[in-house]
C-alpha cells in the first residue's frame, strides 16, 4: 500500500479511523425491517400494476401466437418458438408497463422522493461526507480535471467544510502511477486544499473496484457518516451533492440514494445517439423504475450517496464458489451490495428527478461491447447470489433482470432461427430440394392466420418501441428540454435516426452478446482493462479483427438465403445488412466528424450542449488546458 508519492514527505492521507466491515455470508441471514419509514405508500398495488400488467399483456400475446400455431397441433419447433416468444415478450412488456408508469408520473407531476427537489433551498449540514473517486489506469490529468470541477462547484455552495475528497487509485502501470501522483500533487497545490484532498495508491488490487472502496471503508470510514461514490468520468454539481447529504441526514433509515446520471460530452455519432437516448428515453424508464421499486431500489455503482455504516455492516462481499469464471471476486458488485444492505434492514432509493448528475458514455460500439462483456460475466455470476438467504424479493428481481438481460440476445437469435426453420421444414427444404423459388417465411406465417399474425406483430413492435415514443412525448410538457433537444421536429428526426442505427447495430450486438454468454459459460474470463473515454476509432486492421467474423457470417447468411429463395433473403435483409455492414457502420459511428456535423444540425441534441451547467463548462476548460499543456488558472470561487 502506497500512501505518499515517491520523494514527497507531505502526508497525503488523514489519520486512519478504522470501521469494521465483516464479510457477509450468503448461506444465512434474514430480512430485517420488511417495511421501512421511507417506504412510499401503496407499494403492493404499484408492483401489482407493473408486474401484473406485464403478465396480462404477455398472456394476451401468448394466446394470440398459440392460436396461430395450434393448427394441426404444436410440434417440437413450434413449442420452442412459443416458449421463446413468451419469455421475450414478458421481458419487453415489463419495460413497457414501467415506462408507461414513468410517463404518467412525468406528465401528471409527482412528489419528490425524500424531499429532493432542485428548487428547494440548500440544507445546512451537520455531518461529514467523503467523495470517493476510484481509478484504474485512467488518464490522470483528465480524471483530476473533473475532480477539480466538482470541488469548485461544491466550494461555491459554502459547505465545503463538511466534505473530503479521496482519489483511490488501483493503477497498475508504473508510468501512469508516477504521472498520477505528480498530477495529484499539482492539483493539491493549485487549489490550495491540503486538508481535504487525499490520495491513496493500492498495490494489492484484490476484488477490483469493490475491494478498492472496501479497503477505504476499513481504514478511514469511521470518520464519515456518508460516502459519495464517483466514477472516473463522473461529474456532479455541488448543489446536488449537498441535497443528497441533506436527505441522508433527514432519513436515518436510508442507506443509499441513487441519482440518474445523464450522459454528456459525446462527440462521436455513437456517443451522441447514446446521450440523446439517455436524455429523452431515460427519465421515463427511470421514473417508472423508481415508482415501483420504492425503498428497494438498485445501485449502479457510481453517482450515488451511501451511508458508510450501513455499507460497512452489510456490504462486505464474500468470494463466490463454483466453476470458473463464476467463482471468485464478485464483479458486478453494486447489485449485490444493494441486495445485502436491503437484507440488513436499510432503505435504498432512486431519485431520477434531482438532476445535476452526469457521466460519459462509451465513444463507440466497440467500447460498449468490451465493457458489456465484463458486465456479462459479472451479471451471470449473480446466479450464485440468487439463492442467498434473507434477500428481499425485489432484490432477487434485480439480480434476475441483470442475468436475463444477457440471455435475451441468444433468445432473440434462437427465436429468429426457429421462426425461419418452421416454414422451411414445412416447405420441404432438405427433403425435397435445397432451393425453394418463391418461398417466403412471411407468406407462410400470414397463411396460418393473417389477422392474428399481423396483430401479434403490431403488438410486439408497439410494446418494444413505445418507451422511446413516450420519452419523446414528454418533451411536449417540458419547454426547456424540448428546446435543448432541438425542438419537436428535430427531436423526432433524432428518435427515428437513433432507432434506425440501433436496428442496424442490433445484429452485431446480438451476435457479440451471444458469443459472450457462451464464453462465460465455457469459463473464459473477461479481464479488467481501462476504458477509453474520448476516441472510439480503430484502424482498419482493428475493425477487421473485431468484426471480420461478423461480416463473414453476414455473407454466408445472405448467400444461403438467396440460394434458397430471393424472398427469403429479402425477409432476412435487416439482419443480413447489419452483419454485412458492421465494419462501415462501426467506423462511421465511431468517428467525430459525422457526430459533430449532426451537432450543427441539432440532431441528437441535448440541453446540456446548449446551456451546459457550470460544472461541465469548468471540466471542459480544465481538460482543454491540460491538452494544450497550459497550467490551469486559479479556480472559480
Amino acid at each position: 500500500m502506497t500512501d505518499l508519492p515517491r520523494g514527497d514527505t507531505t502526508p497525503l492521507l488523514p489519520p486512519e479511523t478504522p470501521l469494521p466491515m465483516p464479510v457477509q455470508t450468503l448461506r444465512a441471514g434474514a430480512l430485517r425491517n420488511p417495511r421501512l419509514p421511507t417506504t412510499p405508500r401503496g407499494m403492493a398495488m404499484r408492483r401489482l400494476a407493473v408486474i401484473g400488467g406485464a403478465a396480462l399483456l404477455t398472456l394476451i400475446a401468448t394466446y394470440q401466437i398459440w392460436w396461430v400455431l395450434r393448427g394441426g397441433g404444436i410440434d417440437v419447433l413450434e413449442g420452442i418458438l412459443l416458449v421463446l416468444f413468451v419469455g421475450l415478450f414478458a421481458w419487453i412488456a415489463q419495460a413497457f408497463v414501467g415506462a408507461l408508469a414513468g410517463f404518467v408520473l412525468i406528465v401528471g407531476g409527482h412528489r419528490a422522493r425524500l424531499g429532493l427537489r432542485s428548487d428547494n433551498p440548500l440544507p445546512e449540514l451537520s455531518t461529514r461526507t467523503a467523495l470517493l473517486m476510484p481509478t484504474y489506469n485512467e488518464d490522470p490529468e483528465r480524471l483530476l480535471a473533473g475532480l477539480q470541477a466538482i470541488h469548485e462547484s461544491l466550494q461555491a455552495t459554502g459547505r465545503m467544510d463538511r466534505f473530503d475528497f479521496f482519489v483511490l487509485s488501483d493503477t497498475t502501470k508504473p508510468a501512469i502511477q508516477a504521472h498520477e501522483e505528480r498530477a495529484f500533487r499539482a492539483l493539491r497545490d493549485r487549489i490550495g486544499d491540503h486538508a481535504q484532498l487525499f490520495y491513496r495508491l493500492r498495490t494489492d488490487n484484490r476484488e477490483r473496484k469493490a475491494g478498492n472502496v472496501a479497503e477505504w471503508v476499513r481504514r478511514f470510514g469511521g470518520a464519515y457518516r456518508q460516502m459519495l461514490i464517483l466514477d472516473a468520468d463522473s461529474l456532479m454539481t455541488g448543489d446536488t451533492i449537498v441535497r443528497l447529504v441533506g436527505a441522508m441526514e433527514r432519513n436515518p433509515d436510508v442507506a443509499l440514494v441513487q441519482t440518474l446520471p445523464m450522459i454528456v460530452n459525446g462527440n462521436t455519432m455513437f456517443a451522441r445517439m447514446q446521450q440523446f437516448a439517455g436524455r429523452v428515453y431515460g427519465p421515463v424508464i427511470a421514473h417508472g423504475i423508481a415508482w415501483w421499486h420504492g425503498a428497494e431500489s438498485n445501485y449502479w455503482g457510481h453517482n450515488a450517496i451511501i451511508r458508510t455504516r450501513a455499507f460497512a455492516e452489510e456490504g462486505g462481499l464474500p468470494e463466490l464458489r463454483g466453476p470458473r469464471p463464476f467463482r471468485g471476486t464478485v464483479l458486478s458488485h453494486d447489485f449485490v451490495e444493494a441486495a445485502l444492505m436491503r437484507r440488513g434492514g436499510w432503505a435504498l432509493h432512486m431519485v431520477p428527478n434531482l438532476g445535476g448528475s452526469y457521466e460519459e458514455g462509451p465513444p463507440s460500439l466497440t467500447d460498449m461491447l468490451v465493457r458489456d462483456r465484463r458486465w456479462c460475466q459479472g451479471n451471470l455470476q449473480h446466479g450464485a447470489v440468487l439463492p442467498a438467504k434473507g434477500l428481499h424479493w425485489v432484490s432477487r428481481w434485480h439480480l434476475m433482470m441483470g442475468i436475463g438481460h444477457y440471455f435475451t440476445s441468444p433468445m432473440w437469435a434462437m427465436l429468429m432461427l426457429v421462426g425461419l426453420a418452421i416454414p422451411l421444414v414445412n416447405a420441404g427444404l432438405g427433403t425435397a430440394a435445397f432451393t425453394l423459388p418463391g418461398f417466403s417465411p412471411s407468406a407462410y406465417w400470414r397463411e396460418q392466420d393473417p389477422e392474428r399474425f399481423l396483430w401479434v406483430f403490431i403488438l410486439t413492435m408497439s410494446v418494444l418501441l413505445a418507451p422511446k415514443f413516450m420519452g419523446w412525448l414528454t418533451l411536449f410538457f417540458d419547454r426547456e428540454t424540448r428546446r435543448g433537444c432541438g425542438g419537436i421536429v428535430r427531436s423526432f428526426l433524432s428518435m427515428l435516426l437513433e432507432t434506425l442505427l440501433a436496428a442496424l447495430m442490433a445484429p452485431v450486438t446480438m451476435y457479440v452478446q451471444s458469443r459472450g454468454v457462451a464464453e462465460v459459460l465455457a469459463g473464459k474470463d473477461s479481464g479488467w482493462d481501462a476504458q477509453r473515454r474520448d476516441d472510439g476509432t480503430l484502424p482498419l486492421s482493428g475493425l477487421v479483427r473485431s468484426y471480420g467474423g461478423v461480416t463473414l457470417l453476414g455473407v454466408i447468411a445472405g448467400v444461403v438465403a438467396y440460394l434458397i429463395s430471393p424472398s427469403l433473403a429479402a425477409w432476412m435483409a435487416p439482419v443480413i445488412l447489419g452483419l454485412l455492414l458492421s465494419i462501415p457502420i462501426v467506423a462511421f459511428t465511431s468517428a467525430r466528424g459525422p457526430g459533430l456535423f449532426l451537432r450543427k444540425l441539432k440532431i441528437f441534441s441535448i440541453p446540456e450542449e446548449h446551456t451546459p451547467p457550470a460544472v461541465l463548462v469548468r471540466a471542459a476548460e480544465l481538460r482543454a488546458q491540460v491538452a494544450e499543456h497550459v497550467e490551469p488558472p486559479e479556480p472559480h470561487l
